[in-house]
């Protein structure tokens, strides 16, 4: 089994995070996608974050179209920031016999370096990295490590500029998201209030 782990702050999840799942399935021949909601996210400076059970009923109501698709509470059930590498440990238990690629925006992995256990991140998973405005080219990997760099595969992308902090924005400003996010998604943030200024 060849599984695809793709995780975020989904705060909240859009139509660009569902391509880029759809994406790597198809183009690598994965089996299955695992959307993995972040408890806290050990990279970004989040004071305001979702709470983890709004944003993983989101990841849930935007994935259920996808019988490919799945969401995990493999972080949001751990406390503590939410590493790769203990993660990907997590889930080697749980599917002892899947070939692992951890899909990440290649923004994010030409800091692989810094990354807890980055070697053993390596180790554990084939690192998918998906192209975004601004990072779409593999030079911009060079400065890593060559044992890292063996392991990570580029992943050409269209260059979708959604974003979830355009959507909490638009929110906040009275506007519509509706075609930048499924309407399920849609539908819970006016539901439960989501993202309104004050």
């Amino acid at each position: 089994m060849r599984l695809g782990v793709l995780g975020g702050t989904f705060d909240p999840i859009h139509y660009a995070h569902l391509f880029i799942g759809e994406e790597a399935r198809v183009r690598l021949g994965l089996h299955q996608i695992l959307f993995v909601p972040n408890h806290i996210p050990p990279h970004k400076c989040e004071p305001n974050l979702t709470p983890g059970e709004h944003r993983f009923a989101m990841v849930e109501a935007a994935i259920a179209g996808n019988a490919s698709f799945k969401a995990s509470r493999v972080e949001l059930d751990r406390p503590g920031p939410s590493y790769t590498v203990d993660t990907l440990r997590i889930l080697h238990q749980e599917y002892p016999a899947a070939e692992v690629y951890f899909i990440s925006g290649l923004d994010a992995v030409v800091e692989m370096a810094d990354w807890k256990e980055p070697l053993e991140v390596a180790r554990l998973a084939v690192i998918v990295a998906v192209t975004r405005p601004g990072y779409a080219s593999e030079a911009s990997l060079e400065g890593l490590p060559r044992e890292l760099r063996s392991r990570i595969e580029v992943l050409p992308s269209p260059l979708i500029e959604i974003s979830s902090t355009m959507l909490r924005e638009r929110v906040r400003e009275g506007l519509p998201i509706r075609y930048l996010t499924p309407d399920p998604v849609v539908e819970y943030i006016d539901r439960h209030g989501l993202y309104r200024a004050g």
